[in-house]
């Protein structure tokens, strides 16, 4: 499935404020649009943005739901957390190091856009923690 891409349906109650945060604060092209809705680009992946007449409540966690990138290079996370920052978008969670030491650390932050929906951002120290590492049992924050 190397030729697949990514597709995500999400949440939001406001097209203009979707476009705001996603193509002018994370640099997201814009494609075809409607009045419910508008499809991103995130990194050559598929976001389509559907507006919802009830509000979207807050989580209180970064789990059981939250979508973004995993990038390959650390300069690229770096390059978007600079982005992120020069654009005063809002972090759900700053910058940090996870499981230091371990096959599994990693860089993360986690933003939030104006409908509650939570992204992260992250970046192994070690590429097999991508897939691999399965002889580590931990997956995510206790």
């Amino acid at each position: 499935m190397t030729s697949a891409l990514f597709h995500l349906a999400f949440p939001v109650s406001d097209i203009a404020k979707t476009k705001e945060f996603y193509a002018s604060g994370l640099g997201c092209e814009v494609g075809r649009e409607a009045p419910g809705s508008v499809i991103l680009n995130l990194a050559g992946n598929q976001l389509t943005a559907h507006v919802v007449c009830q509000p979207v409540e807050p989580q209180r966690g970064i789990y059981p739901r939250h979508f973004g990138l995993v990038f390959r290079q650390e300069a690229d996370w770096e390059a978007l957390l600079s982005k992120a920052q020069s654009k005063n978008l809002t972090f759900y969670q700053p910058p940090k190091r996870r499981f230091m030491g371990t096959p599994l650390e990693h860089r993360t932050f986690f933003l939030e856009d104006p409908f509650h929906n939570l992204l992260e951002f992250k970046f192994y120290c070690h590429e097999s923690a991508i897939f691999g590492e399965v002889s580590c049992a931990q997956v995510g924050d206790a």
